[in-house]
């Protein structure tokens, strides 16, 4: 194309990119401020948004459901300072929500800590397996997260969300399908290249992913696991450490706003690894611009401006020291 009010040609290289998992789309544009850092008072918005919380302390007792005694005996599920209910608006069969604290409605990413994400991940967990045992034909767990209102969370106070359903979502349907050997050479191929692997922490293989769906996103597996319900305390804590790694690098590049989807299948699925996804969403201000284009919510293709390579290099510190 010819330059605006000019005569010479320029050219703008656009890298289209196929997930070597499921073999959705995505394009990484040249770098061009679409995800501004944030500049927006949450603090003060906090303040504003405290006293019609549902999930801060003088309300969530009266506010928040329970379960049935064959899900949790005293009708919510508890870890440290975790509390965990029945989702009111929910999204599917058996539909969670569980606060990191009551007492933190307002929670900066630097502030994530691995104990509050390890306690919150713990009521999830547990919350799957008791779903399970009550309902064996509910075999399809995921743990997720919209934090902030970008992401698509109707409340700002911090919070995950469990989903146990009989069918799979979209997105799990796809990666169960994924053959055994097909993981295993995503990830050999990665740890090859090097530009885009953040590191392993343990059991926890993360990198940086190549055809990303959204900003920043980070990818993370783990063999010998299918579903979040088969998690004990340790691989738990692993995951928390590696979580509050990535949602402090968010903090540092300017961001505070991500989803999160820990993609479960059947418990003893064979060859499956359990993994996760997590991205930056759009900062909340004013007239903010959403990340979300038609590209991605109609396509189904990623369209950033924030390569992954670049994004490795100044977060892989981060998991190496």
């Amino acid at each position: 194309m010819r330059e605006p009010g000019g005569e010479r040609e320029v050219a703008t290289r656009i890298e289209l990119r196929i997930d070597p998992l499921t073999g959705h789309g995505s394009r990484i544009l040249p770098e061009r401020g679409l995800m501004p850092v944030g500049d927006f008072d949450l603090e003060a918005f906090a303040l504003e948004s405290q006293p019609q919380c549902p999930f801060c302390p003088a309300r969530i007792e009266q506010l928040t459901p329970r379960w049935p005694e064959a899900i949790a005996a005293d009708g919510r599920i508890a870890r440290g300072e975790a509390l965990l209910f029945p989702n009111l608006h929910a999204y599917g069969s058996y539909s969670s929500v569980s606060v990191y604290s009551p007492r933190l409605h307002y929670l900066p990413l630097a502030g994530v800590s691995e104990r509050l994400l390890a306690d919150n991940l713990a009521t999830q967990v547990e919350f799957e397996r008791a779903v399970m045992a009550a309902d064996p034909d509910a075999r399809w767990a995921s743990i997720n997260a919209n934090h902030m209102l970008p992401s698509g969370s109707s409340l700002f106070h911090p919070h995950l969300q469990g989903i146990v359903e009989e069918q799979p979502t979209t997105m799990q349907r796809l990666l169960a399908a994924v053959p055994a050997e097909r993981f295993d050479a995503y990830l050999e191929a990665e740890r090859r290249a090097g530009e885009r692997r953040l590191g392993n922490t343990g059991a926890v293989e993360w990198l940086v992913s190549f055809a990303p769906i959204a900003p920043a996103e980070l990818r993370a597996f783990i063999a010998g696991r299918a579903s979040p319900a088969e998690l004990d305390d340790d691989l738990t804590a692993e995951l928390a450490h590696g979580l509050s790694l990535a949602l402090g690098a968010y903090a540092e590049l300017g961001f505070e706003s991500f989803n999160l989807a820990l993609y479960g299948a059947p418990p003893g699925t064979a060859g499956y690894q359990l993994n996760l996804r997590l991205a930056c969403r759009s900062n909340l201000r004013p007239l903010y611009r959403s990340d979300a284009t038609f590209l991605e919510r109609l396509h189904w293709e990623g369209a950033v401006d924030l390569s992954p390579e670049h994004v490795a290099e100044r977060i892989g510190g981060r998991f190496r020291s």
